[in-house]
């Protein structure tokens, strides 16, 4: 499955919603892909999306930065 994860650049600094920034990962559960992001950044995570077929083919389409993350 493919999530979009929402999450602020560090932990150290009051999120601001100007600052929330986004990546997408394969994981087999929302917990999953959570577990990921916390143990292989200092990210702090505010929302974590799964991206149906057509969520996925829109983010793709119309993000010219749409990479796969892996750790």
């Amino acid at each position: 499955m493919t999530f979009k994860v929402y999450y602020q650049p560090s932990k150290n600094t009051t999120p601001r919603r100007e600052n929330t920034q986004s990546l997408y990962l394969e994981a087999d559960s929302e917990a999953a892909a959570r577990v990921l992001v916390e143990e292989n950044t200092n990210y702090n995570v505010e929302f974590i999306e799964l991206l149906d077929e057509k969520a996925l083919a829109y983010e793709q389409e119309n993000n010219a930065d749409f990479q796969l993350t892996e750790f």
